[in-house]
């Protein structure tokens, strides 16, 4: 069945071509928004290869952040890339953060919520280990609302018949939702924020590179039969190339922000 179906993150380096920079671009944008307090402690959920990590690191001159992420693999690449940072990585479950209560200022999720199995719980953990006043926030891509940087090339495979492999919980980042969530954990003064970025590539095989070692897409990609790959990438030469050869795609996330009450 598709729903047994899951996309998982394995491979630091091709995550780093693949959306790491997606993930630095729209982050720069939401730390833009957030203005975080030097020296606090934060908790990065779902750090995968520390992408946004490192981006805290280098703007919100932090204390310390603390990152958590299933896969090994993305960790090791982590550790190697924030190894002189005041940065700590352990594996471990969102839904169950390995933290004492009130040991952060500030929780986030970055790129992350619609892989939670339960979001709700998801955040009830990251405003449990925040102290009174801490902030819980996240950004996630607007998939529904085809705010997801690949989603031409998804489109292109629908129309070849294959639909596309979407994280499990995709409603979990629209707008209505996230303020939801973030109210239900008991959070108070939630906002949010529509996040829009670009990114340019220098030429058609360059965002082709990136965006078929995706691991929702890698796997598809290998399935096509009879010559469909071919033209699967020429339709999408054809939708997105410039006169000058650059392809430049703009994304969209959602963004939202919530305090633990005093």
């Amino acid at each position: 069945m598709a729903a047994e179906q899951q996309i998982t993150f394995d491979d630091g380096a091709a995550y780093e071509d693949f959306m790491g920079r997606w993930s630095r671009l729209a982050g720069d944008a939401f730390l833009d928004w957030l203005n975080p307090t030097p020296g606090m402690r934060w908790v990065d959920v779902g750090c995968g290869n520390g992408a946004f990590t490192d981006l805290l690191v280098q703007r919100a001159a932090v204390r310390d952040v603390r990152g958590i992420d299933p896969s090994e693999e993305q960790l090791a690449f982590a550790r190697t890339r924030l190894a002189r940072a005041p940065a700590q990585f352990a594996r471990g479950d969102a839904m169950a953060l390995p933290y004492a209560d009130a040991s952060a200022d500030c929780a986030v999720m970055a790129l992350v919520i619609f892989f939670v199995p339960d979001p709700r719980r998801g955040v009830a953990e990251m405003a449990r280990v925040v102290r009174a006043g801490g902030g819980v926030c996240a950004y996630a891509w607007d998939i529904l609302g085809g705010g997801f940087p690949y989603f031409a090339l998804h489109e292109e495979m629908a129309r070849l018949g294959h639909q596309p492999l979407w994280p499990p919980r995709v409603e979990a980042a629209q707008m209505d939702a996230l303020r939801d969530t973030w109210t239900a954990a008991g959070l108070v003064d939630v906002q949010t924020r529509e996040i829009v970025v670009e990114r340019t590539f220098p030429d058609f095989e360059a965002f082709w590179a990136a965006a078929s070692r995706g691991p929702g897409i890698a796997p598809r990609l290998s399935g096509l039969a009879g010559g469909q790959s071919d033209v699967l990438k020429e339709r999408l030469r054809d939708r997105l190339a410039a006169h000058d050869g650059r392809v430049t795609i703009s994304a969209r996330a959602n963004g939202v922000r919530g305090r633990k009450p005093d």
